[in-house]
């Protein structure tokens, strides 16, 4: 079987040719090859460094490339719609040759490519929506995006969390991130845990406001006793990393900005520390979440999105916006009670069993693909 993926995804090609993109991407791409022949994955190729997080496939995935598209500024955003005949064109190609299709939704070509799918192509395919569902005061390509596989075509869609009155085809689904070999192993360094001070924070993701990595910071800064924390990793890029280093300088405890990191080094930070701090004001479901707590690292996470429906006071922290800052909310999670954080760890590595890559095979097999 041929598994047509189209994506936004970053490619890159580094210096012996070799194509790499986004570890998490590649690695769920490379799960479905394995399992059902082929992919192909028409994303974008970018003529600029990798980053550390970019990896190359290892299964038999097929890469075509595209224009990268998008951005800031007037000419990033026309290129959306220069380059759409192109893409278009290439697409088409591929689609002849599948037997099934993933359209990753929602991106800016989704805008043209969901109505050229509806109303141009008969082959059997589906639509894994990354985003937040049931985001309020989502941007409009993403609004419009979401009413168009809602109202204009029959095929399946993938979404993150159950929602009231979800409509059949909407599928609820968790995304993948962990092999079997990697619970086994999360499930060693969860025995060895024992949660005594000082306390090993981690941070994962775009380094924002929007993502609340300034929460975190001020939240360390104004805690009245930093001697329970040890250090602080923050794993991640952004425009705004200068601006960040300069207050972790002030909070009082040990910080070091990695930038971005490879899955496996990420998965050694995890280890090492006993809480992940989430605290963002907009996701879907971060796959960072399950990888965290496969490895006993305590959630520390909002109340967004499909968040809640995983996360709850037995196995993790769930801050609320809305009820109070997160810097009062930091001072309520019980860091002396060594028995709790034990437990609350213990049952965050089981909330992560579905986050599987072969539990995501299964599903797609039962629901998707004959």
């Amino acid at each position: 079987m041929k598994i047509l993926v189209i994506s936004h995804t970053e490619h890159f090609v580094n210096n012996d040719g070799t194509i790499l993109g986004w570890g998490s991407t590649i690695k769920e791409l490379d799960a479905m090859a394995n399992a059902f022949g082929e992919v192909i994955h028409i994303a974008c190729l970018h003529n600029k460094t990798a980053p550390a997080s970019s990896i190359p496939y290892s299964g038999k995935v097929r890469f075509v490339p595209i224009k990268p598209f998008g951005g800031k500024g007037f000419i990033n955003k026309l290129s959306i719609v220069v380059n759409a005949i192109a893409n278009l064109r290439i697409i088409r190609k591929e689609l002849k040759n599948a037997d099934v299709f993933q359209f990753r939704a929602p991106t800016s070509i989704g805008l043209y490519i969901i109505p050229y799918l509806t109303f141009f192509s008969k082959k059997n395919g589906w639509y894994k929506y990354a985003g937040n569902w049931v985001q309020k005061n989502a941007p409009i390509s993403y609004r419009i995006q979401k009413w168009m596989l809602l109202y204009w075509q029959s095929r399946k869609i993938t979404i993150n969390g159950k929602w009231d009155n979800q409509p059949d085809k909407c599928l609820s689904f968790e995304n993948p991130c962990l092999t079997d070999e990697g619970r086994v192993v999360g499930q060693q360094i969860l025995h060895e845990r024992k949660f005594n001070t000082p306390f090993n924070l981690c941070f994962v993701g775009r380094l924002d406001a929007e993502k609340g990595i300034y929460d975190i910071l001020e939240a360390i800064n104004q805690y009245p006793d930093k001697s329970i924390f040890n250090r602080l990793d923050i794993i991640g890029d952004g425009a705004e990393i200068p601006n960040i280093k300069k207050l972790t300088e002030r909070i009082g405890i040990t910080v070091k900005i990695h930038g971005a990191l490879q899955r496996e080094d990420v998965f050694e930070v995890y280890k090492q520390a006993d809480f992940i701090l989430l605290p963002s004001k907009s996701e879907g479901f971060p796959k960072v979440i399950a990888e965290a707590a496969n490895f006993g690292c305590i959630p520390v996470v909002s109340d967004v999105s499909a968040i809640s429906q995983y996360i709850n006071n037995t196995n993790g922290f769930l801050y609320q916006h809305q009820d109070k800052p997160f810097t009062s909310f930091f001072a309520d999670i019980p860091f002396a009670d060594t028995d709790r954080l034990k437990l609350i760890a213990c049952n965050a590595y089981q909330m992560a069993a579905p986050f599987t890559y072969n539990a995501y095979i299964k599903k797609l097999q039962q629901n998707i693909i004959d």
